[in-house]
């Protein structure tokens, strides 16, 4: 097991609970304030102190280069100047240098190997950079957050396309494909403008990505894979892709939003549906990567991605019907499904150090 990134990875899930415990207070739920700034930082602290850290920590342990480590300690500093100072600007500071690293890192990974999957991960670290900037000088977290989620889609996607290269995309598809991730990042250049326009052309971006993937992701021909595993991933994806392209649609129907009901349902589709779900069946790929044990496999993983799925499905529709009850437990049971996936890796690592 590879000890020595147990200092990056530990700041790395603390974030992750703190985060979780932020979206309870921001639900409604009576919890214990653990910070005067706790309920204001949960976007900043998944984003940028749990998935923008475990995003560059993978890449520094991949690619053995010492300065990139940079870009998970800032993070990890960063999330926790945002809860100590939260009159102080250093989270926010921090987390852009964290972002400015992994920008340095996508550079260094295009130079190797320059395509369009390397190119859109490197285009999606610029987004985050962006967002974090814009954040630094004083947008407010519902402008800039479109940013972010450009951030992390075109992360997924530009791995995915890579992932998906067996299935040899014809030029034509990689054409659309390019035409369609500089859509989405056309929608977070002009939110900076015209914040309405900016999240309708995002939204089209993201349905049109989530259609694209219908033909030209391998996860949907392996939903029928003779591996246990592999089926398991591929259900994973091709569930976060219908929530993108829900995602999608809440954008252009709802536009940009500053709070309430259809703030919570555009951004949770995504955050939720779509990452946290990519992150369940990437979670086999990556921590093994990252810790240099093998992920033993159990079937019991489905249940809490089922529990996630079907958690958020009540959330969205009780964010449209304004049930606040309903959306109270959809957002519990989430966090209740990502603990459980957590624990269920943590098994999981111990078994293989067990077998191995």
């Amino acid at each position: 097991m590879n000890k020595r990134i147990l200092p990056f990875l530990a700041p790395t899930i603390l974030a992750l609970l703190f985060a979780l415990w932020a979206g309870l207070l921001r639900l409604g739920w009576t919890m214990p304030n653990l910070a005067p700034s706790l309920a204001m930082t949960h976007g900043p602290l998944m984003v940028s102190g749990f998935l923008g850290a475990l995003i560059a920590l993978e890449r520094a342990v991949a690619l053995k280069v010492r300065w990139m480590y940079g870009a998970p300690l800032f993070a990890g500093l960063g999330w926790l100047a945002a809860l100590a100072l939260p009159t102080l600007p250093l989270g926010p500071i921090l987390f852009t240098l964290a972002s400015a690293v992994t920008v340095g890192i996508l550079f260094v990974i295009v130079r190797r190997e320059p395509a369009l999957h390397t190119l859109t991960m490197l285009t999606g670290s610029l987004t985050w950079l962006a967002g974090n900037l814009l954040w630094l000088m004083g947008d407010a977290i519902f402008q800039v957050v479109y940013w972010w989620q450009a951030f992390l889609i075109l992360t997924v996607v530009g791995e995915r396309l890579e992932l998906s290269r067996v299935l040899r995309p014809s030029k034509n598809q990689q054409t659309l494909f390019a035409i369609l991730a500089a859509l989405l990042l056309g929608g977070g250049i002009v939110s900076a403008f015209n914040l309405q326009l900016g999240v309708h052309l995002s939204g089209a971006g993201m349905l049109a990505l989530a259609l694209w993937s219908l033909r030209n992701d391998i996860a949907w021909r392996n939903l029928r894979h003779k591996l246990p595993l592999t089926r398991y991933i591929a259900t994973c994806l091709a569930l976060g892709f219908v929530w993108l392209g829900i995602g999608g649609a809440l954008n252009l129907v709802f536009g940009a939003q500053a709070a309430g009901p259809g703030y919570d349902a555009l951004l949770h589709a995504v955050f939720v549906g779509f990452v946290i779900s990519m992150i369940f069946g990437h979670a086999p790929i990556i921590f093994p990567s990252i810790l240099g044990v093998p992920i033993n496999f159990q079937p019991a993983f489905y249940f809490h991605l089922m529990l996630l799925h079907v958690s958020l499905a009540l959330r969205i529709v009780s964010d449209l019907l304004f049930w606040n009850a309903g959306r109270m437990w959809g957002g519990m049971l989430n966090e209740i499904a990502i603990l459980i996936f957590l624990g269920m890796t943590i098994y999981s690592v111990r078994k293989g150090l067990q077998v191995g």
